[in-house]
């Protein structure tokens, strides 16, 4: 089964938090122009050793004590260049890291978008203590979401009560649907 982008928007997301990101950004682009979807992970989480950020798109390098394998970031790779797209991660110790992954938007193998609303959500609603900016840029047309500005404007309520995480969800979605011409529910 194919992932979708949604998925693995959520998946190296998660690594950046699992860093102990305080920040985490998140840049979709979709170019019809250039026949291309670009994604950015942008993190101040506590970075990589040059040498590990050289290893993660090796399947048999993981950080992770339940398993030994870490597929995430290799198939993510691997799929992103079967599309005429490219994958690169940069990392510093103590700085953070950054991952860009491109994909041919009309490659017959490209990734579906999948639940990209639901997945910014998912991110916000279940990771309270980290902040998050989301750039979407569709063709120039560009909606960003930052919990930083959110949290000042409804301060001292938090971000996962009822009626703020409902209005999250709703902008997510509407602005996003927006952009597309009605792609989410």
């Amino acid at each position: 089964m194919m992932r979708e982008l949604a998925d693995n928007i959520l998946d190296i997301a998660q690594n950046s938090i699992s860093a102990r990101a305080s920040l985490v950004t998140i840049e979709i682009t979709v170019s019809h122009e250039r026949d291309t979807i670009g994604l950015t992970f942008i993190d101040d989480g506590c970075g990589m050793s040059q040498e590990m950020a050289r290893s993660v798109c090796d399947p048999f390098t993981t950080t992770r004590k339940t398993r030994k394998v870490g597929l995430g970031l290799p198939l993510l790779k691997m799929t992103a260049q079967a599309t005429g797209g490219d994958f690169s991660i940069a990392s510093e110790l103590g700085k953070g890291t950054t991952v860009r992954v491109s994909f041919g938007l009309s490659h017959i193998d490209r990734p579906p978008m999948g639940d990209v609303p639901g997945a910014l959500f998912t991110l916000v609603l279940m990771n309270p203590e980290t902040d998050f900016r989301f750039v979407y840029d569709y063709d120039g047309k560009v909606f960003v979401f930052d919990t930083r500005e959110i949290r000042e404007a409804v301060a001292p309520v938090p971000l996962d009560h009822p009626e703020i995480s409902a209005w999250i969800k709703d902008c997510l979605v509407q602005e996003i649907n927006e952009l597309h011409g009605g792609l989410f529910s």
